[in-house]
C-alpha cells in the first residue's frame, strides 16, 4: 500500500510517497518511503497574492507521484498536505490569504484520483511531537520484530528530536523530569506503552525569519543609512535590499521603520564573527524565566537528557561545516571555532569551495553561530551532552521530519495498544516448519550414507 504527504514548509514544499506490504498496515517496521520530490519554487505561504498558482505549483510533483504508486492502487492512497510555519505567519498576518491558499490547493489536490483527506495547517507542537514519532519509528526505539517473528518492546531509551526549518524550530523529548508549564507537555501511548513528552515550537526562530530579524537589528543600529555594515556577511560580499523584502512577515510587525518600504538600502559584509554573535545573541531572551528552569523568552524547559537528533537545517548547517570547510564538531567548542571560521572566510573563497551553494553561501556565518546559540546558550547543551547529538537528514533512506509521523497518526499505523501477535505467530509456524524439514532431511541424509557405508562393508 501507498500514502502521499506533501510537506508544505515556509520556504519550500516537499512530497514523499511512503509504502508498507499491503496486508501489514498496522505493523511496525515497514513503512518506508518510496520516493520524494522537492516541488519547485518557493512555499505555498508566499503564494498569498495569487491563491491558484499555489495549487499549479504542485502539480509537477503530483504528476510523478501518479506514475510512482500503480494505478491500480491510486483510489486506495491517502493523501495529505501538511502546512507549517511559514502559513502559521500568514493565517497570523492575513487568514483570509491563508485560507484562500488552503482552498486552492485543495482543489488541486482533488483533482487527482487519489483519496485526498484533507490540507491543513499544524500547529508547532503537531509538527515538532510528529518529527519525534518519525524518528524514533524508524529506528525502531518503540518496538520490533524479533528474529522469530513476535514483537519486542527494545530496552533502549528514546531519542529527542530538533527540527530547524525556514520560519520554526522544534525540541521534542521525552522526560521524566516535571513539565511545569502544560502547554508543553504531551502524553502519548504508543504499542501499549506511556510516553510524556516535552516539546516546544519557537516561531520566528527559523533560519529565515532568523536572517530578516537579524538585518533588521542591523538596520536599526545604523538607522538605516543608505549604506549599512553587516558583520555576518563576508567581505567581498554586498548586496542591495528592499525594507520591503525584510519587514513583509509578522515577526518583524514591532519593528516596522517609518521609512518608506520600497526604500532600498546597500548592505556590506565586514566578515566579524564577534560582531555577529553579539547581533545574533540579541535575537534571544535570556532574562526572563518564571519557571526553575528556561531555555530562551521566558519559555520552560526540562535539563535535556538522552540521545538526540538533529534534521534539517541542523543538518545541512554541520553538513557543511564538516563537508565545505572540512572541520569535524563533536564538542560546542568546535561548533563556535567553525562558524568563526567561515565569518572570516572572503566571499570569493568561499565561492572557491562550494561554487553550487552560491544562493545560501553568504548566510552559512550567520546560520551557524545561529545554530551554536541555540543549542548551548538556548537549549543548555553542554561539552557533556552535545556529543549526544547526531544530526542526520535521514535514518535508513527514509528522510526524518515531521511527514511521515503525520501520516501514521492519521492512518492509525500506530495503535495505543501493543500489537496483536497473530500474524507473527503465522511466521513463527513457517519458522518451526522450516526447522522440522532441515532436521528432517538432515536426519535423512545421515541415515541414507550410514546405510549406504553398512552395505558396502558388508559386501567386502
Amino acid at each position: 500500500q501507498y500514502g502521499i504527504v506533501l510537506d508544505a514548509g515556509s520556504s519550500h514544499t516537499a512530497m514523499f510517497v511512503y509504502k508498507w506490504p499491503a496486508d501489514k498496515e498496522n505493523d511496525t517496521g515497514v513503512v518506508s518511503e518510496h520516493s520524494m520530490c522537492d516541488v519547485e519554487g518557493p512555499g505555498i505561504s508566499s503564494y498569498s497574492s495569487n491563491p491558484r498558482a499555489a495549487g499549479t505549483s504542485l502539480v509537477h510533483c503530483l504528476n510523478q507521484a501518479l506514475r510512482d504508486v500503480p494505478k491500480e492502487k491510486h483510489m486506495g492512497t491517502p493523501l495529505y498536505l501538511g502546512a507549517t510555519a511559514g502559513m502559521r505567519l500568514l493565517n497570523i498576518a492575513d487568514l483570509q490569504a491563508s485560507d484562500a491558499v488552503l482552498s486552492a490547493v485543495a482543489a488541486t489536490l482533488k483533482s487527482y484520483p487519489f483519496d485526498f483527506r484533507g490540507a491543513k495547517i499544524l500547529s508547532g507542537e503537531e509538527e515538532g511531537v510528529f518529527g519525534w514519532v518519525t524518528a524514533n519509528y524508524l529506528l525502531e526505539n518503540f518496538i520490533k520484530r524479533g528474529w522469530l517473528g513476535e514483537w519486542v518492546q527494545p530496552q533502549k531509551k528514546t531519542l529527542g528530536a530538533m527540527d530547524f526549518g525556514g520560519a520554526s524550530t522544534q525540541i521534542t523529548f521525552e522526560t521524566r523530569n516535571p513539565i511545569e508549564d502544560p502547554r508543553n507537555e504531551v502524553m502519548l501511548k504508543l504499542y501499549g506503552q506511556m510516553y510524556k513528552v516535552y516539546t516546544h515550537s519557537f516561531l520566528c526562530y527559523g533560519r529565515d525569519q532568523v536572517l530578516k530579524r537579524l538585518l533588521s537589528k542591523l538596520l536599526q543600529a545604523e538607522r538605516y543609512q543608505a549604506t549599512v555594515h553587516h558583520p555576518c556577511w563576508p567581505t567581498g560580499y554586498h548586496k542591495n535590499l528592499s525594507l520591503r523584502g525584510i519587514y513583509d512577515s509578522p515577526c518583524m510587525e514591532k519593528e516596522r521603520p517609518t521609512l518608506a518600504l520600497n526604500t532600498t538600502i546597500a548592505v556590506v559584509g565586514t566578515g566579524n564573527g564577534s560582531l555577529c554573535a553579539l547581533h545574533i545573541s540579541n535575537l534571544f531572551d535570556f532574562t526572563t524565566c518564571s519557571f526553575s528552569h528556561c531555555s530562551f523568552d521566558g519559555v520552560f524547559q526540562p535539563e535535556v537528557s538522552g540521545k538526540f537528533i538533529a534534521f534539517s537545517a541542523f543538518f545541512y548547517t554541520v553538513d557543511f561545516i564538516q563537508t565545505v570547510m572540512g572541520r569535524p564538531v563533536h564538542l560546542p567548542g568546535d561548533l563556535e571555532d567553525a562558524a568563526l571560521t567561515i565569518c572570516a572566510t572572503s566571499w570569493s573563497e568561499l565561492l572557491q569551495k562550494a561554487p553550487k551553494l552560491e544562493k545560501r553561501l553568504a548566510d552559512y556565518c550567520a546560520v551557524s553561530i545561529f545554530v551554536y546559540l541555540l543549542t548551548t546558550k538556548g537549549y543548555n547543551f553542554n561539552n557533556h551532552s552535545f556529543p549526544n547529538i547526531a544530526f542526520q537528514k535521514k535514518a535508513g533512506e527514509t528522510s526524518i521530519g515531521w511527514a511521515l509521523g503525520y501520516m501514521l497518526n492519521l492512518t492509525n499505523m500506530i495503535p495505543p495498544e501493543k500489537p496483536s501477535s497473530h500474524k507473527s505467530m503465522l511466521y513463527n509456524y513457517w519458522v518451526i516448519l522450516i526447522l522440522l524439514f532441515v532436521v528432517t532431511t538432515l536426519t535423512s541424509l545421515v541415515t541414507a550414507i550410514c546405510l549406504l557405508r553398512h552395505s558396502k562393508s558388508s559386501a567386502i
